[in-house]
């Protein structure tokens, strides 16, 4: 096997494909035909409600065109939406770092919006609170509803026309979901968009798109197993909530993710509330010891103390300064910055009857895997506060980033220590690279350590590339490692060793889709069988990979090999689909409610484009 071959978790998330330039939207162009389908006539009416909500925009600072930017959620940095591309990065720290934030030069006129802590949206209704995190598309913000007294994430869309046009799509199949029958059991494991709106800007007209607030992604949570697999009651539950959801876009949607991952699934969190009420009270606490620390230094000053109160303000100022802001040039005051910092919400895990939540009701409260809560207003006294200046500041770091840290710190629960009935709630989020059945927005799809052959192959593609790339998912669960990580060699590139790597664990790529791919004879010599740069396979089959590398027990081996067999079929045509593997004898102890009527081992042949993209009459790409 070449160098870096299945297993080897050396390559980068962000190996994602190149993306075509497009300046209309997909589904307008879909829909181009007198001739379409019911479906399609649906998604016309939502289409006009969108369009009608939002407008046209022909401001200026709207007007830059560029490439169409296919969003990829692993270009979201710092956000309990999405995560770093670096491996090593440290997930659970707040970052404070200019170098983890937006650029300040794409703070322009078609660029960002300078959103900062206390604006107001959509007249008074929305009151931004604290940035989550930031990417090339958007800056996402907590936000509070002054409406629904409640908080929500908002997506703040940079203004470009390019950045619109793509917000817009994602909104209309956003729009699809809330549209579609609400009684289906995987209509509650997709995010949900609470609401959208314009908000003009002194760089130009933003789309703004407010979700539910979620917490981190799968990917933070391998990374909290220290990459050595969930457990696997956890993973059984993640598999049937994922293909749930899948079955809903799929079969009553009409709906391609392509970007399915684990950045992409997040943790509900159960009580958003009780989450940002412990971060308010760890924060007023901090901020009343700073008011008597002051007060006290002062006093203390005026009678002969060495330490000047300048001395004393500008070291408060420096404790205080929390959520930090900054340029690239090093940190400013709040009037001169554009850039927030960013701070992702966390999503610590408790144990209780039935669900994984936080319920962190006061700042003295101890959290799973921390030590008691360090510093309170009432620890102190005047003369403490007096005669040890550099022990108080210290102490007063820990009542608000220590309490946050705390938060973002805990430990995940063992497998014995989960009960029969806890659950672990995901969603599926991000649909920036989604597209209709019946109208491929490009061909250059998922990112590629869960990309399908036939996206390889540059073959025709539908519905069941994602059930390839949810195989991948649940695997790299299990294992912490990706199924597929391909390298390039001298003598070849990243797409000929994933082929390679396919055909040693799962066997022979049909010949028949090699001959219909566009770009099968690149890889394949002309009998269809034997790779053209890769010679000298060495076959290791799935069952013995789980058992001989990581150490699973022969029944759960098999098992899961059986599970998964159905998903990682190189032929698109006869992999399973995700109503029947949600039925699938492996995830009956895994206490998920919901259930679909459709038996084991249907392989799609319902699905309006299962393998390939539904043509419509006169539709032309």
């Amino acid at each position: 096997m070449p160098q870096g071959g299945p297993f080897d978790k050396s390559a980068i998330r962000a190996d994602v494909a190149p993306v075509a330039a497009q300046n209309e939207s997909k589904l307008s162009l879909a829909l181009k035909t007198a001739d379409a389908p019911d479906a399609a006539l649906e998604d016309r009416d939502i289409a006009k409600e969108v369009d009608a909500k939002l407008g046209t925009i022909n401001d200026d600072n709207n007007s830059f065109q560029g490439l169409r930017p296919r969003r990829r959620s692993d270009e979201m940095s710092h956000s309990s939406y999405s995560d770093s591309d670096d491996d090593e990065a440290q997930d659970f720290e707040i970052p404070l770092e200019p170098e983890n934030e937006e650029n300040t030069s794409d703070y322009i006129p078609g660029g960002y919006h300078p959103a900062y802590i206390g604006e107001y949206y959509k007249g008074k209704r929305y009151k931004l609170v604290r940035k989550l995190g930031w990417g090339h598309f958007s800056t996402v913000w907590l936000a509070k509803d002054t409406e629904d007294n409640k908080h929500v994430a908002m997506k703040i869309v940079r203004s470009a026309k390019n950045y619109r046009e793509t917000a817009i799509d994602e909104i209309k199949l956003l729009s699809k979901l809330n549209h579609t029958d609400p009684e289906h059991p995987g209509h509650q494991h997709l995010v949900k968009l609470l609401d959208y709106f314009d908000h003009q800007g002194e760089n130009g007209v933003h789309i703004c798109m407010v979700f539910e607030v979620l917490g981190e992604n799968l990917l933070s949570l391998i990374r909290r197993y220290k990459h050595k697999g969930l457990p696997i009651k956890f993973v059984k539950q993640i598999a049937k909530q994922v293909l749930l959801a899948m079955d809903f876009l799929h079969r009553l949607c009409g709906i391609v993710h392509t970007d399915v991952k684990p950045e992409n699934v997040l943790l509900e969190l159960e009580d958003v509330e009780q989450i940002v009420q412990f971060l308010e009270n760890a924060q007023k606490q901090r901020k009343e010891m700073l008011k008597r620390v002051h007060s006290t230094r002062v006093s203390s000053a005026s009678l002969g103390d060495q330490t000047s109160p300048i001395d004393i303000s500008a070291s408060i100022d420096e404790a205080n300064d929390f959520p930090r802001t900054m340029s690239r040039k090093g940190r400013l005051s709040r009037r001169q910055t554009l850039i927030t910092g960013s701070q992702p919400l966390p999503s610590p895990l408790r144990s209780k009857s039935n669900s994984f939540f936080v319920s962190p009701l006061d700042t003295n409260q101890t959290l799973p895997g921390t030590t008691p809560f360090r510093g309170s207003v009432s620890n102190f006294d005047m003369e403490d506060l007096s005669d040890n200046h550099s022990r108080v500041l210290e102490s007063l770091s820990s009542i608000s980033i220590s309490a946050e840290q705390r938060l973002h710190q805990w430990e995940p629960p063992k497998a014995e220590e989960l009960a029969d009935d806890d659950i672990l709630r995901v969603k599926i989020a991000d649909l920036g690279n989604a597209c209709w059945i019946y109208n491929h927005f490009t061909d250059d799809v998922q990112t590629r350590q869960y990309r399908a052959p036939e996206v390889i192959l540059g073959a025709q593609w539908g519905c069941s590339c994602d059930i390839w790339s949810v195989g991948c998912l649940i695997f790299e669960l299990l294992t912490g490692d990706y199924l597929f990580d391909p390298t390039e060699g001298r003598s070849f590139s990243k797409n000929d060793d994933h082929l390679a790597q396919i055909v040693e664990l799962l066997g022979p790529i049909p010949q028949e889709l090699i001959a219909v791919s566009r770009n099968g004879k690149l890889f394949y010599h002309s009998d269809l069988q034997r790779l053209r740069r890769i010679k000298n396979l060495k076959p290791w089959p799935l069952q013995n990979v789980l058992m001989e590398k990581y150490k699973f027990s022969e029944t759960d081996a098999h098992e899961i090999t059986d599970f998964l067999s159905g998903m990682l079929v190189p032929d698109p045509k006869k992999r399973m689909d995700a109503a029947g593997l949600s039925n699938h004898y492996w995830l009956n102890d895994c206490n998920v409610e919901g259930y679909v009527d459709r038996e084991v081992g249907t392989r799609g042949e319902d699905i309006s484009g299962w393998y390939k993209e539904v043509r419509l009459h006169h539709h032309h790409r």
